[in-house]
């Protein structure tokens, strides 16, 4: 598979990380094998997601083919980036071909990287999951290594408007051991255990995160139970559900 977009659009993320220099803290990156194929499945927070989950595979040199919706491939700017960097479609109304395509990667040796939750989460809590990750490893005979991010919503976020000159800002990101589901497993229990160690990660990256709100006002990128206005996951619900 040619290459010779996603190597320069890295170095522009690279360039643009040490001009903001922002404060990143990648832990487990050693989980993500350095040959082979594998889904990375990560909650979703911000619209910086998929540089900063990519980002986690550096250090094991591997280039994370995204799943995300169609819609991105047709903005006129980033549907050629999406298609030059081989990351995968996907149509709501008819999943099945992502799924496919998603899989054949798979077995080629590639990192398939999913956002499981469809949707920003704007309790920045992790929400429900939907199963197509661990059907997905299951297949393939992979592994699916769990993961979390803290920290890019205060950059841009749903719902919020862009802070993307905010220089220093901390990021965490945290990359949990794999899990080996197998054919035989049943997709609702590795699905469950799957949200299970996501919010368990970044349960971990909010505790160690460095940086505090400056005040009552700034507290909107806190979780409600950690004491910040961001809404509670029920009332985030209707909101994230038309997304």
């Amino acid at each position: 598979m040619s290459d010779r977009v996603y190597p320069p659009v890295i170095a522009l993320a690279k360039t643009a990380f040490r001009v903001l220099d922002l404060r990143i803290d990648v832990q487990g990156a050693e989980h993500v094998p350095t040959t082979g194929g594998a889904v990375i499945a990560c909650n979703h927070i911000s619209y910086l997601d998929f540089i900063l989950c990519g980002f986690a595979a550096q250090p094991s040199k591997r280039l994370v083919r995204f799943m995300a919706k169609q819609e991105i491939f047709a903005n006129r700017i980033a549907g050629p980036l999406m298609r030059g960097m081989h990351h995968i479609p996907v149509d709501r109304e008819a999943g099945l071909s992502s799924y496919k395509a998603a899989l054949e990667a798979l077995k080629e040796g590639e990192v398939i990287g999913v956002f499981p939750e469809a949707t920003i989460s704007q309790s920045f809590t992790v929400k429900e999951l939907k199963g197509g990750s661990g059907r997905m490893a299951a297949a393939a005979g992979v592994p699916l290594i769990p993961m979390a991010l803290w920290g890019p919503q205060r950059l841009w976020t749903k719902g919020r408007p862009r802070k993307l000159y905010q220089r220093h800002v901390a990021v965490k990101i945290l990359v949990g051991e794999p899990m080996y589901p197998s054919k035989r497993d049943k997709s609702d229990i590795v699905t469950a255990e799957l949200h299970r160690r996501m919010q368990e990660l970044l349960d971990r990256a909010q505790q160690e995160y460095p940086d505090k709100p400056h005040g009552s006002e700034d507290s909107w990128w806190l979780p409600a139970h950690l004491g910040g206005t961001a809404p509670a996951p029920e009332q985030a619900k209707d909101s994230e559900d038309e997304d």
